[in-house]
């Protein structure tokens, strides 16, 4: 803020304020003036006014008119002039207006604005005397009447639960929040980019679902009316994509939101949006082949070098990534032998306080002790590879070692980034799967998938070998963007109703 502006004024009660602007607004319809006109044409946003007319030394004005818009996010009178700045998406810029340009009745009504208020202005940008660019406006409207206070300009809007719940008071008061979102968006297309130069074609698949499967997770269930029939929030893309590896196409990918009826934390959110493709002809090693050059292309592409900063880590993603099974990875970060018999694992799980459920299976042990003791350790990324056969019902039978399937997990900072499997294509072997999936499910695992009848008469067709990967977008714009919860790269993250 320029050195031309005052100390803000006192706040005053909002419930006052909030009528003292409905009071302006009723002014303004008695004057005959429209408070929510339909348009204004633009010249320039602010950026453009601020790289076009950086040359312009102290004190020094352009001749040319300029039409800008944008909210009044401050404002400070001088006697006969007004400072003030206006903020749209690209920046914020001062304008500075005087009695003498705009007359009394226009000036008086200039100093009646209330910060939020949208204004555009014809204005010609000069140099301050204190070295700002600044604009003076030669004439102004008002494009729309804010009849809510901002939160206090000084202080910004600091409480994180309101934050979220008002995230269009967060982006107006913290514009850096915007810059977040805005490098999301261009994750999403880098990877689109990258996806679409490989050949790989992008689909749309159903997100009601009559079999919610692809995942271990409980569903969120809704009802269709004309129907009469319950359907299931999608919890994975892996199914319906894979029946188009079984119909022909080779290589897909789908980036859509999917729904999981689970916790909240600073990794999870019940609905996230994820990258999931199937390559067929390939298997889990060409996924780590695939996944590390894509990260590595977004890291490029947001940052210029293949490394980021997350909290006092610096992370690298240039290739190759460490690799470590997952039973080296227990032996070396939780001291135990994965291959200790059941209730060996239940005790060193009981005596963790890791608070293991009757009935777990010893693969489901493995994974519990796996997932509470060793990934939280792992920062630089990491494939974890060759995951117990109970843990991964849709992924093939290890070509090699017995009781394992050929699945990797990428882990980065402590949580899992990617997921990927060489693809059972089996419908044999699918169906002895899913049909422990169903015993784990009636013996109270909510989690457990459900059997789908279609998709296994999908791969009686014939499904080519086939690698298949899910990489969770939220995730990953966490770590490029440095921000230490889903909640900070989700526009509008699940908030519990006031």
């Amino acid at each position: 803020m320029s050195q031309e502006q005052s100390a803000p004024a006192v706040q005053v009660n909002e419930s006052s304020e909030l009528e003292v602007r409905r009071q302006k607004l009723a002014q303004l319809l008695a004057g005959g003036i429209d408070p929510y006109p339909y348009t204004f044409e633009r010249s320039h946003n602010t950026a453009e006014v601020t790289a076009k007319y950086a040359v312009l030394q102290a004190q020094e004005h352009s001749s040319d008119e300029l039409r800008m818009a944008g909210r009044v996010v401050a404002k400070r009178g001088h006697g006969k002039a007004a400072f003030a700045n206006i903020q749209d998406q690209s920046g914020s810029i001062q304008i500075y207006a005087r009695v003498d340009t705009l007359g009394e009745a226009l000036f008086e009504a200039f100093l009646k604005l209330d910060m939020g208020d949208f204004i555009g202005i014809t204005a010609k940008p000069f140099r301050s005397k204190r070295g700002e660019l600044t604009v003076e406006v030669m004439a102004y409207e008002l494009l729309c009447k804010s009849l809510h206070p901002l939160p206090e300009k000084w202080h910004g809007l600091q409480d994180k639960e309101l934050r979220y719940r008002q995230r269009y008071a967060d982006l107006i008061a913290n514009p850096e929040v915007k810059d977040t979102f805005i490098k999301r968006s261009q994750v999403i297309s880098a990877i689109r980019r990258h996806l679409d130069g490989q050949g790989f074609i992008e689909v749309e698949t159903p997100v009601l679902q009559s079999v919610a499967g692809g995942a271990s997770a409980r569903p969120f269930i809704t009802h269709h009316n004309a129907l009469d029939v319950d359907f299931k929030l999608r919890i994975s893309l892996e199914l319906p994509l894979k029946r188009l590896i079984v119909g022909g196409f080779e290589k897909v990918y789908e980036i859509g939101r999917v729904f999981r009826n689970e916790g909240i934390s600073w990794k999870h959110n019940p609905e996230y949006t994820l990258l999931e493709l199937y390559q067929a002809y390939t298997d889990y090693h060409g996924m780590m082949r695939l996944v590390e050059e894509l990260l590595v292309t977004l890291c490029r592409n947001l940052t210029g070098g293949d490394s980021v900063a997350f909290g006092d880590q610096t992370i690298s993603f240039a290739p190759p990534f460490q690799k470590l099974t997952m039973e080296a990875a227990i032996a070396q970060y939780a001291g135990i032998d994965i291959h200790a018999d059941e209730a060996a694992l239940r005790h060193f799980a009981e005596e963790r306080h890791l608070d293991p459920e009757p009935g777990l299976q010893k693969g489901a042990l493995q994974g519990l002790i796996y997932d509470k003791l060793v990934e939280p350790k792992l920062i630089a990324p990491t494939f974890i590879l060759d995951y117990p056969l109970e843990t991964s019902p849709l992924a093939k039978k290890h070509r090699s070692k017995a009781g394992l399937t050929e699945r990797f997990e990428l882990i980065v900072n402590g949580m899992e980034l990617a997921n990927a499997f060489s693809e059972l294509n089996d419908p044999i072997d699918q169906r002895e799967r899913f049909v422990q999936q169903v015993k784990a499910q009636q013996a109270g695992d909510e989690e457990a998938h459900p059997m789908d009848e279609d998709f296994l008469l999908a791969l009686e067709y014939g499904m080519p070998p086939t690698g298949g990967l899910g990489i969770g977008i939220d995730r990953v714009v966490m770590l490029l963007t440095n921000q230490p919860s889903i909640r900070d790269v989700l526009l509008f993250p699940a908030m519990r109703p006031e």
